[in-house]
Protein backbone atom coordinates (compact mmCIF):
# COMPACT_ATOMS: atom_id res chain seq x y z
CA UNK A 1 0.00 0.00 0.00
CA UNK A 2 1.37 3.23 -0.96
CA UNK A 3 1.56 6.60 1.60
CA UNK A 4 -1.29 8.14 -0.14
CA UNK A 5 -3.50 5.20 0.02
CA UNK A 6 -2.50 4.63 3.30
CA UNK A 7 -2.70 8.23 4.61
CA UNK A 8 -6.59 8.27 2.80
CA UNK A 9 -7.62 4.92 4.10
CA UNK A 10 -6.40 6.33 7.68
CA UNK A 11 -8.61 9.36 6.83
CA UNK A 12 -11.84 7.72 5.49
CA UNK A 13 -11.60 5.73 8.95
CA UNK A 14 -10.99 8.53 10.82
CA UNK A 15 -14.26 10.21 9.32
CA UNK A 16 -16.28 7.13 11.18
CA UNK A 17 -16.71 6.31 14.50
CA UNK A 18 -16.13 3.06 15.91
CA UNK A 19 -19.48 1.09 15.48
CA UNK A 20 -21.60 -1.04 18.15
CA UNK A 21 -21.27 -3.91 15.80
CA UNK A 22 -17.78 -4.58 14.58
CA UNK A 23 -16.96 -7.73 14.23
CA UNK A 24 -13.27 -10.08 14.93
CA UNK A 25 -12.74 -13.01 13.09
CA UNK A 26 -10.57 -15.84 14.87
CA UNK A 27 -10.85 -20.13 13.68
CA UNK A 28 -12.28 -22.10 16.22
CA UNK A 29 -11.95 -21.83 19.67
CA UNK A 30 -12.59 -25.89 20.96
CA UNK A 31 -10.76 -27.47 18.58
CA UNK A 32 -9.19 -25.93 15.50
CA UNK A 33 -7.57 -22.71 17.31
CA UNK A 34 -3.55 -23.01 17.88
CA UNK A 35 -1.21 -21.45 20.04
CA UNK A 36 0.15 -19.11 18.18
CA UNK A 37 -3.05 -17.75 16.78
CA UNK A 38 -4.73 -18.08 20.08
CA UNK A 39 -2.14 -15.77 21.32
CA UNK A 40 -2.58 -13.10 18.82
CA UNK A 41 -6.38 -13.21 19.46
CA UNK A 42 -6.40 -12.40 22.55
CA UNK A 43 -3.54 -9.73 22.21
CA UNK A 44 -6.11 -7.96 19.67
CA UNK A 45 -9.21 -8.89 21.86
CA UNK A 46 -7.25 -7.16 25.26
CA UNK A 47 -6.42 -4.19 23.33
CA UNK A 48 -9.38 -3.23 21.95
CA UNK A 49 -10.81 -3.92 25.82
CA UNK A 50 -8.32 -1.48 26.75
CA UNK A 51 -9.71 1.07 24.22
CA UNK A 52 -13.03 0.60 25.33
CA UNK A 53 -14.05 -0.29 22.02
CA UNK A 54 -17.07 -2.93 21.72
CA UNK A 55 -16.42 -5.88 19.39
CA UNK A 56 -18.32 -9.08 18.79
CA UNK A 57 -16.06 -12.57 18.44
CA UNK A 58 -17.08 -14.60 15.82
CA UNK A 59 -15.36 -18.08 15.13
CA UNK A 60 -14.91 -19.05 11.71
CA UNK A 61 -12.84 -22.67 10.36
CA UNK A 62 -12.01 -20.63 7.13
CA UNK A 63 -10.51 -17.54 9.17
CA UNK A 64 -7.35 -17.78 7.87
CA UNK A 65 -8.24 -17.63 4.55
CA UNK A 66 -10.54 -15.13 5.34
CA UNK A 67 -8.25 -12.63 6.56
CA UNK A 68 -6.19 -9.97 4.04
CA UNK A 69 -2.93 -10.19 5.31
CA UNK A 70 -3.65 -14.90 5.79
CA UNK A 71 -3.10 -14.42 9.49
CA UNK A 72 -5.32 -14.47 12.22
CA UNK A 73 -7.30 -12.38 13.58
CA UNK A 74 -8.97 -9.95 11.61
CA UNK A 75 -11.85 -7.51 12.20
CA UNK A 76 -14.76 -5.91 10.34
CA UNK A 77 -15.22 -1.88 11.29
CA UNK A 78 -17.68 -0.34 8.83
CA UNK A 79 -16.15 -0.79 5.25
CA UNK A 80 -12.87 -1.77 6.62
CA UNK A 81 -11.16 -5.24 6.94
CA UNK A 82 -8.10 -5.20 9.17
CA UNK A 83 -5.70 -7.73 9.90
CA UNK A 84 -3.50 -8.46 13.47
CA UNK A 85 -2.57 -6.20 16.10
CA UNK A 86 -0.05 -3.50 14.82
CA UNK A 87 -2.46 -2.59 11.85
CA UNK A 88 -5.51 -2.95 14.26
CA UNK A 89 -3.70 -0.57 16.67
CA UNK A 90 -3.14 2.43 14.00
CA UNK A 91 -6.54 1.84 12.67
CA UNK A 92 -8.11 2.44 16.10
CA UNK A 93 -5.19 4.93 16.59
CA UNK A 94 -6.87 6.79 13.18
CA UNK A 95 -10.28 7.02 14.44
CA UNK A 96 -9.04 8.72 18.25
CA UNK A 97 -8.35 5.65 20.05
CA UNK A 98 -4.66 5.21 21.30
CA UNK A 99 -3.00 3.99 24.38
CA UNK A 100 0.43 5.51 23.60
CA UNK A 101 -0.49 9.30 24.05
CA UNK A 102 0.90 9.41 27.59
CA UNK A 103 4.43 8.27 26.20
CA UNK A 104 7.17 10.31 25.03
CA UNK A 105 9.63 9.57 22.05
CA UNK A 106 11.84 7.66 24.01
CA UNK A 107 9.36 5.19 25.59
CA UNK A 108 7.38 4.72 22.27
CA UNK A 109 11.16 3.48 20.94
CA UNK A 110 11.32 1.05 23.68
CA UNK A 111 7.81 -0.04 23.17
CA UNK A 112 8.35 -0.66 20.08
CA UNK A 113 11.79 -2.71 20.56
CA UNK A 114 10.22 -4.83 23.07
CA UNK A 115 6.96 -5.60 20.42
CA UNK A 116 10.08 -6.84 18.28
CA UNK A 117 11.49 -8.70 20.93
CA UNK A 118 7.99 -10.23 21.52
CA UNK A 119 6.72 -11.46 17.91
CA UNK A 120 10.59 -12.83 17.34
CA UNK A 121 10.73 -14.66 20.35
CA UNK A 122 7.72 -15.74 21.27
CA UNK A 123 5.48 -15.96 18.17
CA UNK A 124 8.38 -17.50 16.69
CA UNK A 125 9.12 -19.99 19.78
CA UNK A 126 4.93 -20.66 19.62
CA UNK A 127 5.24 -21.46 15.83
CA UNK A 128 8.27 -23.76 16.01
CA UNK A 129 6.68 -25.74 19.24
CA UNK A 130 3.47 -26.32 17.15
CA UNK A 131 5.45 -27.25 13.88
CA UNK A 132 8.57 -27.86 13.73
CA UNK A 133 8.38 -30.14 17.34
CA UNK A 134 7.51 -33.64 15.94
CA UNK A 135 5.88 -34.75 19.00
CA UNK A 136 3.92 -31.72 19.33
CA UNK A 137 2.73 -31.43 15.63
CA UNK A 138 2.34 -35.03 15.67
CA UNK A 139 -0.25 -35.79 18.61
CA UNK A 140 -1.43 -31.81 18.99
CA UNK A 141 -0.86 -29.54 16.07
CA UNK A 142 -1.65 -30.99 12.41
CA UNK A 143 -4.82 -32.98 13.71
CA UNK A 144 -6.28 -29.70 15.30
CA UNK A 145 -5.75 -27.67 12.02
CA UNK A 146 -7.01 -29.70 9.96
CA UNK A 147 -10.00 -30.43 11.74
CA UNK A 148 -12.71 -28.62 10.56
CA UNK A 149 -12.10 -30.32 7.19
CA UNK A 150 -12.91 -33.71 6.07
CA UNK A 151 -10.12 -36.07 4.97
CA UNK A 152 -8.06 -35.66 2.63
CA UNK A 153 -8.31 -32.23 2.50
CA UNK A 154 -7.40 -31.97 6.51
CA UNK A 155 -4.20 -33.54 5.86
CA UNK A 156 -2.93 -31.75 3.29
CA UNK A 157 -4.01 -28.14 4.80
CA UNK A 158 -1.91 -29.10 7.48
CA UNK A 159 1.22 -30.74 5.71
CA UNK A 160 1.35 -27.89 3.84
CA UNK A 161 0.84 -25.38 6.65
CA UNK A 162 3.56 -27.21 8.17
CA UNK A 163 5.90 -27.11 5.56
CA UNK A 164 5.58 -23.34 5.02
CA UNK A 165 6.05 -22.76 8.95
CA UNK A 166 9.58 -24.88 8.53
CA UNK A 167 10.91 -23.19 5.52
CA UNK A 168 10.01 -20.19 7.27
CA UNK A 169 12.35 -21.20 10.45
CA UNK A 170 14.86 -22.48 8.21
CA UNK A 171 15.10 -18.79 6.60
CA UNK A 172 15.31 -17.29 9.53
CA UNK A 173 18.33 -19.59 11.56
CA UNK A 174 15.72 -21.69 13.45
CA UNK A 175 15.49 -24.84 11.49
CA UNK A 176 18.45 -26.08 12.90
CA UNK A 177 17.31 -25.19 17.01
CA UNK A 178 16.83 -27.82 19.41
CA UNK A 179 13.81 -27.44 21.21
CA UNK A 180 15.65 -26.58 24.51
CA UNK A 181 17.24 -24.02 22.42
CA UNK A 182 13.99 -22.56 21.86
CA UNK A 183 12.69 -22.75 25.60
CA UNK A 184 15.90 -21.44 26.70
CA UNK A 185 14.76 -18.23 24.30
CA UNK A 186 11.75 -17.98 25.79
CA UNK A 187 13.07 -17.68 28.78
CA UNK A 188 15.59 -14.75 28.01
CA UNK A 189 12.23 -13.28 26.75
CA UNK A 190 10.72 -13.54 29.78
CA UNK A 191 13.34 -12.54 31.59
CA UNK A 192 14.04 -9.06 29.62
CA UNK A 193 9.92 -8.67 29.98
CA UNK A 194 10.61 -9.20 33.64
CA UNK A 195 13.28 -7.03 33.85
CA UNK A 196 11.29 -4.35 32.19
CA UNK A 197 8.60 -4.73 34.18
CA UNK A 198 9.82 -4.88 37.94
CA UNK A 199 7.04 -4.39 40.26
CA UNK A 200 5.05 -1.99 37.71
CA UNK A 201 1.72 -3.07 37.17
CA UNK A 202 2.26 -2.54 33.54
CA UNK A 203 4.85 -1.64 31.08
CA UNK A 204 5.42 1.68 30.87
CA UNK A 205 2.68 3.93 32.85
CA UNK A 206 0.21 3.56 35.25
CA UNK A 207 -2.20 2.38 32.14
CA UNK A 208 -1.73 -0.07 29.88
CA UNK A 209 -0.30 0.05 25.75
CA UNK A 210 -0.77 -1.74 23.24
CA UNK A 211 2.75 -3.73 24.50
CA UNK A 212 0.55 -4.85 27.48
CA UNK A 213 -1.77 -6.36 25.37
CA UNK A 214 0.41 -8.03 22.85
CA UNK A 215 2.77 -9.77 26.41
CA UNK A 216 -0.62 -10.57 27.69
CA UNK A 217 -2.16 -12.46 24.88
CA UNK A 218 0.92 -14.94 24.64
CA UNK A 219 2.15 -15.55 28.05
CA UNK A 220 -1.60 -15.88 29.02
CA UNK A 221 -2.04 -18.80 26.54
CA UNK A 222 1.21 -19.88 27.35
CA UNK A 223 0.01 -20.34 30.74
CA UNK A 224 -3.22 -21.77 29.93
CA UNK A 225 -2.44 -23.71 27.06
CA UNK A 226 -2.14 -27.71 27.24
CA UNK A 227 1.07 -28.98 25.19
CA UNK A 228 2.76 -32.40 25.22
CA UNK A 229 4.77 -31.37 28.27
CA UNK A 230 4.52 -28.24 30.67
CA UNK A 231 8.09 -27.22 29.97
CA UNK A 232 7.16 -23.86 28.03
CA UNK A 233 4.56 -22.83 30.45
CA UNK A 234 7.17 -23.77 33.81
CA UNK A 235 9.65 -21.21 31.76
CA UNK A 236 6.80 -18.43 32.20
CA UNK A 237 5.84 -19.55 36.20
CA UNK A 238 9.51 -18.70 36.99
CA UNK A 239 9.07 -14.83 36.63
CA UNK A 240 6.63 -14.17 39.31
CA UNK A 241 5.60 -10.67 38.35
CA UNK A 242 4.53 -11.71 35.05
CA UNK A 243 1.95 -13.53 36.45
CA UNK A 244 0.44 -11.01 38.66
CA UNK A 245 0.76 -9.19 35.36
CA UNK A 246 -1.34 -11.78 33.94
CA UNK A 247 -3.89 -12.00 36.43
CA UNK A 248 -4.40 -7.85 36.85
CA UNK A 249 -4.95 -7.73 33.42
CA UNK A 250 -7.37 -10.97 33.28
CA UNK A 251 -9.31 -9.20 36.23
CA UNK A 252 -9.25 -5.49 34.92
CA UNK A 253 -10.37 -6.73 31.51
CA UNK A 254 -12.05 -9.75 31.35
CA UNK A 255 -13.65 -10.36 34.48
CA UNK A 256 -14.69 -6.91 35.67
CA UNK A 257 -16.01 -6.28 32.37
CA UNK A 258 -17.89 -9.75 31.80
CA UNK A 259 -18.40 -11.25 35.58
CA UNK A 260 -20.61 -13.50 34.38
CA UNK A 261 -18.50 -15.15 31.65
CA UNK A 262 -14.84 -14.69 32.24
CA UNK A 263 -13.16 -13.96 28.87
CA UNK A 264 -16.23 -14.53 27.27
CA UNK A 265 -15.30 -12.77 24.23
CA UNK A 266 -12.60 -14.87 23.37
CA UNK A 267 -15.05 -18.54 23.83
CA UNK A 268 -18.42 -17.52 22.81
CA UNK A 269 -17.50 -17.72 19.45
CA UNK A 270 -20.48 -18.53 16.43
CA UNK A 271 -19.04 -21.48 14.36
CA UNK A 272 -18.88 -22.64 10.65
CA UNK A 273 -17.31 -21.62 7.11
CA UNK A 274 -17.75 -18.63 6.29
CA UNK A 275 -18.76 -17.07 2.01
CA UNK A 276 -17.87 -14.08 2.52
Amino acid sequence: MSMATDAFVNQMAAAEPWPENAILFQPLKGEQILLSDNASCLAVQAFLRMCNLPVQVICRANAEYMSPSGKAPFIHVGNHVVSELGPIVQFAKAKGHSLTDGLNEIQKAEMKAYTELVNNMLLTAELYIQWCDDSTSAKITRSRYGSPYPWPLNHILAYQKQWEIRRKMKAIGWAGKTIKQVHEDVDRCCQALSQRLGSQPYFFTQQPTELDALVFGHLFTILTTQLTNDALGEKVKNYENLIKFCRRIEQNYFEEQDRESALSSASGCSRGLSTK
